[in-house]
């Protein structure tokens, strides 16, 4: 495909969000901001998107870093970018589904650009950071003129593109609880090529076993690529809820969970193809994390 040079437009470079606020409401519809940029530069020169302002908000500090509470769990800034939250140890104790994601997105270059809220403002149903952080019970901040609001993750998607942010609007941080010593998580991704490559499908999993049993207390199962927007495998997730997982209820699980999807046919992949892959990627996920809780357990 051609790519063109980029529009025209004029740049703005705010240090608070106070700033880049004002700039979006005194522009309100007119304004993109850019973070990255991975996505946002290649659809203006696409024509995709020709926004007359953009904001950059790689100068905002109070937006950056990746901290960690015993008690309030991690606080991922939006500007915290895919290589940090790779790299950062606190991520990999506390949601190392989270670093699975984001080891297995796109090239080592785009990850040092890339940004963890740039990938979850496209709103895409493939985005790889959606599914782990779903599972989680993550939650975002959002900033605009009247205030603060905050909402789980899992509400944030409308459909293909879209979110529930508004043009006057900043996600600022991503919340994800502290978990219990006697949890696991894992995400895996299934692509054509083995890097560099959008998902055909994305299985994240929570599992929580109950105090001294080996009864799964709680079960979380988000699944990416295969539906309009990210989204939870509900009575998948019933069918692990207090029982012993084995590998029978694994196989149930996927089978329900392929069920629950609702993928469509496209160049990547057909629907019969995803819908298999959500089957075996479920059951695989769910061992993952089973054998997590293992080792923090020995």
């Amino acid at each position: 495909m051609f790519v063109k040079r980029l529009p025209r437009f004029e740049y703005f470079e705010p240090s608070s969000v106070r700033e880049a606020l004002e700039v979006l409401r005194a522009h309100r519809g007119q304004c993109s901001l850019i973070a990255g940029g991975t996505d946002l530069l290649v659809s203006m020169k696409k024509r995709e998107r020709v926004p007359a302002h953009l904001v950059n908000l790689k100068g905002i500090d109070e937006l950056k870093g990746i901290h960690y509470d015993d008690n309030k769990g991690l606080r991922i800034g939006s500007l915290a970018t895919l290589v940090e939250i790779a790299d950062e140890r606190v991520v990999e104790e506390a949601c190392p589904m989270l670093k699975d994601a984001a080891e297995v997105m796109a090239a080592p270059q785009i990850r040092s650009l890339g940004t963890i809220g740039g990938n979850l403002c496209s709103a895409s149903p493939s985005a790889d950071t959606a599914p782990p952080l779903i599972a989680s019970g993550a939650s975002v901040r959002i900033i605009g003129p009247q205030g603060e609001r905050e909402l789980p993750v899992e509400e944030f998607f409308r459909g293909p593109g879209e979110s529930v942010l508004e043009d006057t609007e900043i996600l600022s941080h991503i919340f994800i609880p502290a978990p219990p010593g006697n949890s696991g998580t894992a995400y895996l991704k299934l692509m054509r090529r083995g890097a560099m490559d959008l998902a055909i499908v994305g299985v994240a999993v929570y599992l929580e076993r109950g105090g001294e049993t080996d009864l799964c207390k709680r079960a979380c199962i988000a699944l990416g690529a295969v539906a309009p927007t990210p989204m939870r495998a509900l009575r998948a997730e019933e069918v692990l809820r207090d029982k012993k997982i084995d590998k029978a209820l694994t196989r149930e699980a996927g089978r329900i969970a392929s069920e629950e999807s609702r993928p469509i046919d496209d160049v990547r992949a057909s629907e019969a193809y995803r819908r298999s892959m959500v089957e075996v990627l479920t059951q695989r996920a769910i061992m993952k994390a089973l054998d997590r809780i293992g080792t923090k357990a020995s």
